[in-house]
C-alpha cells in the first residue's frame, strides 16, 4: 500500500469524480483509475460503486475514508514536525478571500503570517464563499475565509465573527417600503449574486421561509460592488449590517426594517493538513488577529 494511493482514494472520495480528482492531483485520470483498483485489490474489497455513470463510496469505503485521512494527518504532522527540527517553515501558501479586504482584516493577517513565517510564499485569490471548499478540496487553495454553514467534515474551521445581513434599498424607496410585506418587498426589482455566493444563499434562505423569491434583474459576482448597484438606484439587495447602518446615515440608501439574517465568517483548511506546521502557524496569525483565544 502506497501513500499516493491513499491520497487518491481520499481526493477522489472528496470531490465524487475521477476526472476532477485528476486535475487536482496532477496526474492522468487513468492514473487515478489505477491507484484505485490496485488499493481495491490490496484491500480486498470495493471501495467505490461506479453504476449508474456515478462513483459513490461503497459502505466499506465510507468506514475506511475516516481512517484513511486519519493516516494522511499523521503523515503531515510528521512532515511538518521535521521541517519544525529544521528550523524553517518553506513553501508556498495560497489563501482564498472574499473581497472585502478590511472586514476580514487581511492586511493584519498577513502581516502577521509574514512576520510569523518569513520563508513563505503567500498568495491571496479573491473567490465566491461557495467555491472555497471545493478548491480546498482540489488543493487550489491552502486555507480561506468562508461566509455561511459548513457542512463539509473534511473541512476545519476556525470560527471569526457572527455577521448581521439586512435589506437595502435605493433612498428613492423609501415612501415605497414603508408598510410594505414580504411580497411586495420580492416583486421590486433586486440585484442578486451567482449561485455559489454567500449572499445568494442567505438571500434564498431569507425569502424561502416567507414561500416567495426575490425579483432578480441584475447579478453581479463583484460582491463588494452590490452597494454600489444600490446607490444607483438599479434595485433592492443584501448588505452586511455594519456597512448598510452607514450608507444609511450619510442617506445614501435605506434599510427595510423588518428583515435581518445571521451569517458566520470563519477561518478554513482541510482537517487532515491541520498539523501542518504551515496550517499551525496561520491559525496562530489569524487567533490573534481576531482576539480569538484557545
Amino acid at each position: 500500500m502506497e501513500l499516493y494511493q491513499l491520497r487518491t482514494f481520499a481526493m477522489v472520495a472528496r470531490l465524487g469524480h475521477v476526472t476532477r480528482a485528476a486535475e487536482a492531483l496532477h496526474v492522468t485520470q487513468p492514473a487515478v483509475t489505477g491507484h484505485i483498483k490496485a488499493l481495491e485489490q490490496e484491500l480486498g474489497i470495493a471501495l467505490f460503486d461506479r453504476s449508474h455513470g456515478r462513483i459513490s463510496l461503497t459502505k466499506s469505503g465510507e468506514i475506511l475514508l475516516p481512517e484513511v485521512e486519519r493516516t494522511l494527518s499523521m503523515v503531515n504532522s510528521i512532515i511538518s514536525r521535521a521541517r519544525e527540527m529544521k528550523g524553517e517553515v518553506a513553501g508556498r501558501a495560497i489563501i482564498g478571500t472574499l473581497g472585502d479586504a478590511e472586514f476580514l482584516r487581511l492586511g493584519s493577517f498577513l502581516n502577521g503570517l509574514h512576520t510569523a513565517l518569513p520563508l513563505l510564499e503567500i498568495k491571496t485569490r479573491n473567490v465566491l464563499a461557495g467555491s472555497v471548499m471545493e478548491e480546498l478540496a482540489k488543493g487550489e487553495l491552502t486555507a480561506g475565509f468562508h461566509l455561511g454553514k459548513i457542512t463539509d467534515r473534511s473541512v476545519a474551521s476556525l470560527p471569526l465573527c457572527s455577521v448581521s445581513y439586512r435589506i437595502v434599498a435605493p433612498p428613492a424607496y423609501a415612501d415605497r417600503l414603508a408598510g410594505c410585506g414580504w411580497r411586495a418587498i420580492a416583486a421590486m426589482p433586486w440585484i442578486g449574486a451567482p449561485p455559489q455566493s454567500h449572499v445568494h444563499e442567505l438571500m434564498v434562505a431569507l425569502f424561502a421561509g416567507q414561500g416567495v423569491m426575490p425579483n432578480v434583474i441584475i447579478e453581479t459576482d463583484e460582491t463588494s460592488s452590490l452597494d454600489s448597484l444600490v446607490r444607483a438606484g438599479l434595485g433592492l439587495s443584501l448588505m452586511r449590517e455594519d456597512q448598510a447602518l452607514l450608507a444609511a446615515e450619510k442617506q445614501e440608501l435605506t434599510i427595510w426594517s423588518h428583515a435581518e439574517i445571521q451569517s458566520q465568517l470563519a477561518f478554513v483548511y482541510l482537517a487532515a493538513a491541520e498539523s501542518d506546521a504551515m496550517l499551525v502557524g496561520m491559525a496562530s496569525v489569524i487567533r490573534d488577529v481576531w482576539g480569538i483565544k484557545g
